[in-house]
């Protein structure tokens, strides 16, 4: 009967939340109108900017405008229904004049299209970047565009929230309040295309093959898509069978341009550095509001190290600030931040950012209304306790590096092993059998990794798994873990996947969860109980051990070090879970396979791909351990 009543509540709000937007969509189209607009840049190019005025002429209205490659659809006279079924009705409540316009080369603007385009600091004349095209934008909406007030915000996701960045190096007065949300930052290090040097070829591939990537003679309100015959719906199956990357460039053809690029750049070079805004935030002029996920699975890295560049090299007194929930992608910008996968995060904290983070930022820097005395340095929420923590900075000072050691026998303890313990463990690495990302079946990379359970990868001879006795009392951890391993390999290269895991109690359930069905008869929810939800995990290309920009092959059966950084965590593992770690060599086909051997794996051939053994030691004389960020 409960469930009976869950389910006609569920289609009462439902029905509630549609009505909402249908007298939503009402009232927008009557208080707004919509202009396209060519706006001519200081080189002649013309962007196509969709402009949503009010009506209202009684007061002057701020501008809240995003840059994206991904198109101002829908043109001609349809409104855009963000305005209406999404939180972009705030605004337009509030009054704002809201821009979109298409960036250079993209969509219904003129010009060509470069890829994480670079800040040129010393710009004369005629020259561009994404930070002159946004000036230029700004100076023209200011100047025709009546009952504007002055001041301009600008906002975006992913790409978008690249274009935010580069915006808030335009150095245009009016541009007072600036949002880069999950921003893409640096695309060898850690966001989308590479993860420490390692290719992340499902989302490169996916991404450039649905119609990104591919060149348009004009301007388009159509993306140009090619369709690739591909064998099959299950992407570890997939890519497998088409093989290597001089493979899949045979798929691509000839027409993708930064495909092309990426791969005649395999190492950290001046060619990546030139497209890492991180260098130029010295700049930065507006106040800014950096927003990320803790499971952002595309640009997870950018968020946090944006903002930790822009607080190493701005004035004090400059306003930046760093919001992280519990959200994958984009998110925060939804209707529905209460989970990820099968975790729940108990409060909509997507609806709690908007209203209480976001909207007043722009209000406050836009319109004089309202206050920030409120918002801390860092707003951070906590999984597994599942709370929003704030900060006077980030991170916090209080944390404590704890080192947590691998032990023989699986195990994981906070004090380096004794010497009468096996000095190693060991697994073989096959690339013709890489270890799944996920244990699903399904050809678009999921958002739910980022939280998935473990138990899949617990269960193969290829993953190495630690984890510790049920804790006695709550370890909470918040800011960067630091995967420190003693290894040696039998092969010239290797990758390490590492991952910190939150193991629940075998009888966990969430509060009103009905039991797992535990018949033969599959259904229900799935089994939370021993859970194995993946808190943060990461790849590290092994050549890049030493120097990103100078690779340096393995010497067979050597002990080394490999020590690389993952993304900051915000976690509680609580009192009766345990913690885990798992290592691996592969990740697929999140990450491209290695050859282990140490040769340009762009050009790599089938041949080339050999299997190596792998040990990871943990004696005292060659210790591996992950430290983690423990606060008080």
């Amino acid at each position: 009967m409960k469930h009976i009543y869950a389910g006609i509540l569920c289609v009462l709000l439902s029905l509630t939340a549609a009505a909402r937007s249908a007298n939503d969509s009402v009232w927008v189209q009557t208080h707004y109108v919509k202009k396209e607009q060519y706006i001519r840049m200081r080189d002649g190019v013309r962007l196509f900017t969709t402009i949503y005025q009010p009506l209202d002429s009684s007061e002057q209205h701020p501008v809240l405008m995003t840059r994206t490659p991904y198109s101002c659809a829908p043109y001609g006279k349809e409104m855009s229904p963000r305005l209406w079924d999404s939180y972009w009705n705030t605004y337009a409540r509030e009054g704002y004049i809201i821009v979109i316009q298409d960036v250079r080369g993209r969509w219904m603007s003129e010009g060509t299209f470069i890829d994480i385009r670079p800040f040129n600091p010393d710009k004369r004349g005629a020259d561009i970047d994404e930070a002159s095209d946004t000036y230029d934008t700004i100076e023209w909406l200011l100047q025709h565009v009546p009952h504007n007030n002055g001041r301009v915000g600008l906002f975006g996701i992913s790409y978008p929230g690249f274009y935010s960045t580069m915006g808030a190096l335009s150095g245009h007065p009016a541009l007072k309040a600036v949002s880069p949300q999950a921003p893409v930052t640096d695309w060898f290090h850690g966001d989308d295309f590479h993860h420490n040097g390692a290719f992340f070829l499902m989302d490169c591939f996916g991404f450039y093959t649905k119609g990104f990537g591919y060149p348009r003679p004009h301007p388009v309100s159509v993306a140009p898509v090619q369709q690739l015959k591909l064998p099959c719906a299950d992407n570890y199956q997939t890519f497998l069978q088409i093989g290597t990357i001089p493979d899949f460039t045979k798929l691509t053809g000839d027409s993708l341009v930064f495909w092309k690029e990426l791969i005649a750049h395999p190492d950290y070079d001046d060619w990546w550095k030139a497209r890492d805004p991180r260098q130029h935030v010295s700049r930065v002029q507006p106040a800014m509001l950096v927003v990320g996920g803790l499971f952002d699975a595309e640009d997870c890295y950018g968020a946090w190290n944006l903002y930790k560049a822009i607080e190493q090299k701005k004035q004090p007194s400059h306003f930046n600030k760093l919001v992280m929930g519990p959200w994958y992608h984009g998110q925060w910008a939804s209707n529905d931040g209460t989970r990820l996968g099968h975790v729940q995060f108990g409060d909509n904290t997507a609806t709690w950012y908007q209203e209480q983070v976001e909207v007043p930022f722009f209000n406050y820097y836009l319109k004089d209304k309202g206050s920030l005395a409120g918002l801390p340095e860092a707003t951070i929420f906590f999984t597994g306790e599942n709370r929003w923590r704030q900060f006077a900075a980030w991170p916090s000072p209080a944390v404590q590096n704890k080192p947590l050691y691998l032990q023989s026998g699986g195990k994981l303890g906070w004090h380096l092993p004794s010497a009468n313990t096996r000095a190693w463990s060991e697994y073989v690495s096959d690339p013709a059998h890489p270890v799944p990302y996920t244990a699903d079946v399904h050809y678009i990379r999921t958002r739910d990794y980022m939280t998935d359970d473990q138990r899949f990868a617990a269960r193969r001879a290829d993953v190495l798994t630690f984890e510790t006795e049920p804790l006695t009392a709550p370890v909470t951890l918040g800011g960067v873990v630091t995967a420190d391993l003693s290894v040696s390999v039998t092969g010239t290269d290797a990758d390490f996947v590492v991952k910190l895991i939150d193991v629940f109690p075998d009888d966990f359930r969430y509060p009103g969860a009905p039991q797992a069905n535990m018949t033969r008869d599959a259904g229900g929810p799935h089994p939370m109980g021993g859970y194995q939800m993946l808190v943060r995990g990461d790849i590290f290309r092994g050549r890049y051990r030493n120097s990103f920009s100078h690779p340096e092959a393995f010497t067979p059966g050597k002990v080394e070090k490999v020590r690389f950084d993952l993304p900051d965590v915000a976690h509680t593992f609580q009192k009766g879970h345990r913690i885990m770690v798992q290592v691996q060599s592969s990740w697929f086909p999140l990450a491209d396979r290695n050859p282990q051997q140490f040769i340009n794996i762009y050009e790599a051939k089938e041949k080339d791909f050999k299997k190596a053994g792998i040990r990871v030691y943990h004696g005292p004389a060659h210790p591996s351990a992950i430290v983690l960020p423990v606060l008080p």
